[in-house]
């Protein structure tokens, strides 16, 4: 077994760290990429009738899977962060 001495920086861990920085980043765009186009559907009519209100409810489900996907990368990111090791041992860094 190694001792805190022998540990060193897990690159898996260092992975999914910036991974998940790169995400949060990102998070704001992804989240409302779809917004401008749905505040068009739901203020001043911009297209009416049945294929329009099927368009926005479409655009508006669109939107709810998109920020909803959005949520579960960081969910997943985040969980397999709290399961990998910060430290490990020199020869499991450099097989990983």
């Amino acid at each position: 077994m190694p001792t805190d001495d022998d540990l060193v920086p897990n690159p898996k861990y260092d992975d999914l760290r910036a991974a998940l920085e790169t995400v949060r980043e990102h998070v704001h765009v992804l989240e409302t990429a779809l917004d401008r186009a749905c505040a068009q559907f739901g203020g001043e009519p911009v297209w009416v009738g049945p294929a329009a209100r099927a368009f926005a409810e479409e655009l508006n489900g669109r939107r709810a899977r998109m920020r909803s996907a959005v949520q579960h990368v960081i969910a997943e990111l985040e969980a397999e962060l709290r399961t990998t090791p910060a430290k490990v041992s020199r020869s499991a860094a450099m097989s990983g």
